[in-house]
């Protein structure tokens, strides 16, 4: 597992260590983490705060060049909102740590153009599934159900 996976994870953790969903997103770009998030629905009592949007808004202000050349991390596959702003900033890939505990919608986001790849990270699946068993109602209102 690379680096930028690890840093996710790192962020996953940190959330779950706030009472929060343990997901995490970093986003890099030329070699370079510029924004890290995790999942802060709870903590702030948020409707968007998803890991990736809350990377996204970690990093700041960026110019459409800069999106377009960075590489998004997240420890699960991105859901709806998410992958929305991805394609919105163009972000050309997107490396997922897992997507057996949820998938979000991968084909789509493929068709448009971006590279998704799932790594299959035996440490996330666990993450995910540790805190559907111990928070599922907190899970199905984080995924709309």
């Amino acid at each position: 597992m690379d680096s930028y996976m690890e840093a996710a994870i790192e962020q996953a953790r940190i959330g779950y260590s706030e009472g929060g969903i343990p997901i995490g997103s970093v986003l890099v770009i030329d070699g370079q983490i510029v924004g890290r998030g995790h999942n802060r629905r709870v903590q702030r009592g948020s409707a968007i705060l998803h890991a990736e949007m809350d990377c996204l808004e970690n990093a700041g202000r960026l110019n459409a060049s800069d999106y377009r050349r960075s590489m998004i991390y997240s420890t699960l596959s991105p859901c709806s909102m998410c992958s929305g702003a991805i394609l919105l900033y163009r972000i050309p890939k997107v490396v997922v740590g897992e997507n057996q505990t949820f998938q979000g919608p991968e084909d789509y986001v493929r068709k448009q153009g971006v590279d998704v790849e799932v790594i299959d990270s035996r440490e996330c699946v666990e993450l995910m599934q540790q805190f559907i068993l111990e928070s599922p109602v907190l899970w199905d209102e984080d995924i709309g159900e």
